[in-house]
């Protein structure tokens, strides 16, 4: 599974339902689906594609600032 977050500081492109928080993050089940995303929106300069594992998913808690057992994750349709 992979994120997209942005370069500057980590922070997931999540998306907002309403009564869910945090923001669920999007994944994307390959990394060429979330580059090709990426690229789709010319945004190659301010995003980048990031593996989920432990060590991203405490950056990407930090980010969100919210503890890693709080988050959860929802796929982008394909």
């Amino acid at each position: 599974m992979y994120a997209i977050v942005y370069k500057s500081d980590g922070f997931p492109i999540c998306r907002q339902v309403t009564g869910v928080t945090p923001d669920p993050v999007v994944t994307w089940n390959t990394e060429a689906q979330a580059k090709a995303f990426i690229a789709s929106k010319g945004s190659d300069a301010e995003f980048q594609a990031v593996a989920i594992d432990d060590d991203s998913m405490d950056k990407l808690a930090k980010a969100i600032g919210c503890p890693v057992e709080s988050m959860t994750f929802e796929p982008y349709p394909t």
